[in-house]
């Protein structure tokens, strides 16, 4: 008897292979799709691959462990390429002496607005306490952004989905928003984007200019060890 499509799915669905397969793929069409129309940025190749992969992963009622545990392999890259974000800096480490001392001034204002703005409009809109927790950290890249979640009283999940949301939102606007504010120098393009909108911001940010993509790097990484500091003092100030 020949096996039903059923029989199939049952039996792909079980190989590790598949989902990371799927992922990439995905993937790879989304960005094919994203260059063909000029780059257009709601059509953010990671927006519209999490739009596929949720859609696929509701219809074959796939729960996300198991997805997971296929496409692990993904996360796990996630360490080696930010510490690779190092190498394009290297380029610039001239100019970044130079503005080491407004850098580090920009960067402090940008982690404590992000942290403050978050706090100010979840209780003008009656956030509860657990959700702002998690709230928090939007702006930092993901698996930093869930410890912090989690040593502050909130729910790692939760914030997950949130650093997702803002990444995304962030690649999608960054470039029309540093037009409109007449941001012209590439290096404080980068920076911008590196503290509001973590790896996937800094991913835009290197498409638009190699040098915006450096300093967006190495700013979503000092952001991260910032706000690391910064997040529980400042929960436990305002007694979350």
């Amino acid at each position: 008897m020949q096996p039903n499509v059923t029989d199939i799915w049952v039996y792909l669905a079980q190989t590790p292979l598949l989902w990371l397969t799927a992922t990439l793929v995905i993937y790879e069409l989304a960005d094919i799709v994203y260059r063909r129309i000029g780059q257009w940025p709601p059509a953010n190749p990671v927006l519209i691959s999490v739009v596929i992969l949720i859609t696929f992963l509701t219809l074959t009622g796939t729960p996300y462990q198991q997805y997971f545990d296929g496409a692990q392999f993904v996360h796990f890259l996630l360490g080696p390429t930010t510490v690779a974000l190092a190498l394009p800096l290297w380029r610039y480490a001239r100019r970044l002496r130079r503005m080491l001392a407004p850098l580090c001034g920009a960067l402090l204002i940008g982690s404590l607005t992000s942290i403050v703005t978050v706090v100010i409009l979840s209780r003008l809109f009656g956030v509860s306490d657990i959700t702002l927790r998690s709230l928090i950290p939007r702006s930092v890249t993901t698996p930093i952004a869930m410890g912090i979640s989690e040593q502050i009283g909130g729910l790692p999940s939760l914030t997950a989905a949130l650093v997702i949301m803002t990444g995304i939102i962030g690649a999608v606007i960054a470039r029309d928003l540093c037009d409109r504010l007449r941001i012209d120098d590439q290096a404080a393009r980068g920076l911008a984007i590196g503290v509001a909108s973590h790896g996937i911001g800094t991913a835009r940010a290197f498409q638009m200019n190699p040098e915006a993509g450096a300093f967006a790097g190495l700013a979503m990484g000092l952001n991260g060890a910032l706000t690391t500091l910064l997040a529980p003092l400042l929960a436990r100030l305002l007694g979350l």
